[in-house]
Order: structure tokens, then sequence, then C-alpha cells
């Protein structure tokens, strides 16, 4: 029998295909026992919102103030600055028109403003309610550093799908630079491509479709049963 997993980093208010990969896995594994990112971007901590018409990022601070390195799983938000009070007046103006704001907005502050000083422990919240929402089975979420795996890059990912009796990983659009097919026939592990199609629907004040947006986005302009409804409509 095939069980297909699929492994992903804890990002921040993903995009649709997040959970589009989410809906597809058997098996669906938080990413969050590898390092945080020292410098850079990261979806760990930030994703793109269409703010005053305009896709624009919208971004949780992270504490940079440590030595060494540090998980995913330890990473810290940085709750000296008001970030969430800043964002949540931003979303508030940009969405006000959304046909859905009064349906999202509330489920957005509440998301907002869970009380965890852990990033990893905020987006897990904000995946898990989401997924519940759109009718995805959230007892199929693992938290990597839950499980017996090890090693680095691909080795790391075979070793966590077979942690969970994987027989096949769902791959994203974007592993072709990294992904090791070789590695994986090797350990007896098919390979299933993801393949999203990105659906198109209606957004305010824009004069063509912006793709790749927070999946907030489609909850302000289309509603959570709106939304359920482009995920179940992707081709599988």
């Amino acid at each position: 029998m095939t069980k297909v997993v699929a492994i992903h980093q804890p990002t921040f208010f993903p995009w649709l295909g997040f959970f589009d990969k989410l809906a597809r896995a058997d098996a669906f594994l938080i990413l969050d026992n590898v390092q945080f990112p020292k410098t850079g971007g990261t979806w760990l901590n930030r994703v793109k919102l269409l703010i005053s018409g305009h896709a624009a990022w919208a971004t949780m601070p992270v504490v940079r103030d440590y030595h060494g390195v540090r998980l995913v799983s330890e990473m810290e938000i940085d709750d000296a600055r008001p970030w969430r009070k800043k964002l949540e007046q931003s979303v508030r103006v940009s969405y006000a028109r959304a046909p859905f704001f009064d349906e999202a907005f509330p489920l957005f502050q509440r998301l907002l403003h869970h009380e965890t000083k852990l990033v990893a422990a905020f987006n897990l919240e904000t995946i898990r309610v989401l997924s519940e929402l759109l009718g995805i089975a959230t007892s199929k979420l693992v938290l990597g550093s839950q499980l017996a795996a090890s090693g680095a890059a691909n080795e790391l990912l075979i070793s966590m799908v077979q942690a969970v009796g994987g027989t096949a990983y769902l791959s994203g659009g974007g592993s072709a630079g990294y992904l090791d097919e070789r590695a994986f026939a090797a350990a007896g592990l098919g390979l299933v491509l993801q393949s999203y199609a990105h659906p198109v629907y209606p957004q305010k004040n824009v004069e063509a479709f912006v793709p790749g947006l927070s999946i907030l986005d489609a909850l302000m302009s289309c509603g959570v049963e709106g939304t359920r409804r482009l995920l179940q409509a992707v081709p599988r």
C-alpha cells in the first residue's frame, strides 16, 4: 500500500499551494528540525499579501540576537516590536472592502494574536486551525523534531519519510534544484510531483490576478467555503 509523505517547513500564513500539498499527502512532516537561516528572507516568517492593491511582504520579526545556530523549532518571535498591531491594521485597511472581510478578518485576528514566543508554534497553530476549517485532516501533521531521523539534505528527507513508514515522497514544484532522485530510488522510495496549478479567483483593486499570496487573500476574497472549493478544484 502506498503511503505518500510530504515534508515542508512551517511557513507564515502559508499560500494555497501549501494546503494543496497537505491535502494530497497521507502524512505531512513539519520540518522544524533544521537550522533557521542566519540571514536573508525566509517563508518561515514572511509572506506576501495584497497591501493597497499590490503584492507586499508581511513579516513576523524574529530574535536574531543569539550565538551559534538555532533550529526552526527554537526560533523566537521578536515581540518587542509592535508587529502584530501594525499587521492587523495593514490587513484591516487593505482588505476592508473584500467580499468576505467580515468572515475572514476575525479569524485572522485570532491567529495573529496567538500567544506563543516561538515561530514554529505560531505557524503550526495557523496551519492546524486553517486545515480544520478547510476540511483537511490535521492528524496527518507530524513534527520532524519528534522523529528519530538524522542526516542532512536528501539524507534527512529520506530518513524522515522512512521514520513514518512512507513509501513515496511528495515533491513540490521548487524541489528540482536540491532533490536527488537517485538517492530516493536507492532507498526504495517513489517520487510524486505536486505539479500545482494555481487557481484564479476575483481580487480587489488589481489589473491582473496576483498568484502566490498567503491563503489569507483567498479567505478574504472567497471565504472559507469558497477557498475550500478552490483547493478541491485543483487537478490531482
